[in-house]
């Protein structure tokens, strides 16, 4: 069975006061370090990669690569303005020649809602390295900046309380009647939409997503196609706007920023569109946040992650939809099938206790998504190929 030992304390580690000529030293090295680090990183326990790759610097401080891999950590744990003083600090003072730290460091400010820095590193990043292997992805990201600009001021201030439910309300209301595409092609209410969408609540966001989907008209489909290819919009509602874009265009071919790039996407190969939206669904996901937000091992993207498993799971479902009879008990569920995704130290009666629920309970629910996602089988899989492409690498 595959073990791994503390990060602290590796396994065959043994302390001794003199050392046998019979017994081989077991030599903690920097390549150790980055493997665990890696794989680490590559099961989500971002706290014990963390752990891996500092200890990686101790041991060569002067090798800009260690603080490089620290540095994409952080950025992966939204410590944005640390690992952006990390790969400023690599290219000022040691290898001013790493041009993918100005790539990554736009990534970060634009994140950060900081995009006349993030255009600032891209074009540099350009001017260093033109024929890079990240200058497709950062010309495509530039120029979604440049279309967004020509539509809506970034730097404008977020939506307040009393206008997210002003613009609720009157979306409430288009959604009633039959002149949704003409009020959307007209220019003022277009960009009243377009500041909604982007510096609005989530619940608003999502209700003119879903607006959009339902008029089905030129302007609608080029504010969903602007949406998808933004590398600022958070992933549960670029996925929301992919699924109504394709109840418009189900051929179309679309650009979508997916996993660093913006890339082509052909909606015909992409899920069937999911049915409307559930209070009831939404709870589950806001009761598993609320419990994962209790605890310290979780950083944004197990967030996401849940978000995604759930979001599927109801996909791969529908029509044949759970009915949420006990709230607890599914949040429960869902965050089990987190916990098993990615190896978690978490079992289901500490889950149990902490849902206030039974653990049959839970067995049912994750046994239920399961079925459906596959998810142990995903997770082993995962595990194999990561093994596998580190055995390669060391020969």
């Amino acid at each position: 069975m595959f073990k791994l030992g503390r990060a602290d304390r590796p396994k065959g580690i043994i302390k001794t006061s003199k050392c046998s000529s019979k017994v081989i030293p077991f030599v903690q090295d920097v390549l150790y370090y980055n493997q665990m680090g890696t794989y680490y990183n590559s099961k989500n326990n971002l706290s014990k990669a963390l752990l891996f790759l500092q200890k990686a610097i101790e041991i060569e401080p002067e090798n800009p690569i260690n603080h490089y891999n620290l540095a994409c950590l952080l950025s992966k744990t939204s410590r944005l303005k640390e690992a952006n003083q990390i790969f400023k600090h690599i290219v000022q003072n040691m290898d001013s020649k790493l041009y993918e730290c100005y790539f990554f460091i736009a990534i970060n400010n634009g994140l950060m809602g900081e995009l006349d820095q993030a255009r600032h590193f891209l074009l540099k990043y350009l001017h260093f390295s033109p024929e890079g292997d990240m200058a497709d992805e950062a010309e495509d990201i530039l120029l979604a900046i440049e279309e967004e600009d020509e539509e809506i001021d970034f730097a404008d201030r977020s939506l307040d309380t009393l206008e997210n439910e002003a613009l609720l309300n009157l979306i409430e209301e288009m959604s009633k009647a039959g002149f949704k595409e003409r009020l959307i092609a007209e220019e003022e209410f277009r960009n009243a939409l377009r500041r909604g969408l982007y510096q609005g609540s989530d619940l608003l966001k999502e209700a003119i997503l879903k607006l959009l989907g339902e008029s089905h008209c030129k302007a609608a489909r080029e504010n969903l196609a602007d949406f998808i290819a933004n590398p600022w919009v958070k992933e549960r509602l670029r996925q929301v706007a992919l699924l109504e874009l394709k109840k418009q265009d189900p051929t179309g071919c679309y650009r979508v920023f997916a996993e660093g790039a913006i890339r082509a996407v052909e909606l015909h190969h992409y899920p069937n569109p999911a049915p409307v939206w559930k209070t009831e669904w939404q709870q589950v996901i806001d009761c598993t946040f609320a419990n994962m937000s209790r605890s310290a091992c979780y950083s944004d993207e197990f967030y996401e992650d849940a978000e995604a498993i759930w979001l599927d799971y109801i996909n791969q479902s529908y029509p044949e939809v759970p009915r949420i009879n006990k709230l607890q008990t599914w949040a429960a569920g869902l965050e089990y099938c987190l916990i098993r995704f990615h190896f978690l130290g978490m079992t289901q009666k500490e889950l149990a206790e902490i849902y206030g629920v039974s653990t049959a309970s839970i067995r049912r629910k994750y046994t239920e998504i399961n079925r459906l996602l596959q998810i142990d089988q995903k997770a082993y899989r995962n595990m194999l190929t990561f093994i596998a492409d580190n055995e390669e690498e060391q020969f």
